[in-house]
């Protein structure tokens, strides 16, 4: 499958190649970045790698996934953006984990604003939500820049989640 390529103001979100490795190794690899992220706890290179090739396999078998994230104007991979939803999952997730350095700058909000459309318009999805932990006030503060509102909580991955969603007609 071909991965949709997508180009924002200051974004390029667009299919993971194994030179990103580099860069998505480090930002896996960061306590900061993965504290509410998965399990929690950082992943080495070759768990980032696999994590990449995971991504790609989800574009594969669902039609849709996550994105690189890539500064247009540097050309550097800033993380990853997009749409989740593996075997058991509680809806079509859209997600964001950007590297510490690029934090604060509206990347996050920007890339999700534009899966978010991917979701509603190309993949006619009626409601997308983001699981968030709820010490996470920065994701939470993207999730509600982006339109979503919280709808209640879950447990996923052995820690508790707050469910924020967005429906197509409130958009």
């Amino acid at each position: 499958m071909q991965i949709p390529k997508i180009v924002t103001k200051r974004l390029i979100l667009r299919g993971f190649q194994e030179d990103d490795l580099d860069a998505y190794a480090e930002m896996s690899g960061s306590e900061e970045v993965m504290r509410y992220i998965g399990t929690g706890k950082p992943m080495s290179r070759s768990e980032s790698w696999r994590g990449m090739a995971t991504i790609l396999g989800h574009w594969q078998l669902r039609g849709y996934g996550m994105w690189a994230v890539e500064e247009r104007q540097s050309g550097e991979m800033l993380g990853r953006v997009g749409l989740w939803n593996p075997e058991g999952w509680p809806g079509l997730e859209i997600g964001w984990t950007i590297r510490r350095a690029f934090w604060g700058r509206g990347f996050a909000t920007e890339a999700g604003k534009v899966a978010i459309e991917y979701a509603f318009e190309e993949l006619q999805q009626s409601h997308v939500i983001s699981l968030i932990r709820p010490e996470n006030i920065a994701s939470r503060r993207v999730a509600e820049k982006l339109g979503e509102k919280l709808e209640g909580s879950t447990e996923m991955l052995g820690s508790e989640a707050l469910i924020y969603g967005i429906s197509q007609d409130l958009r």
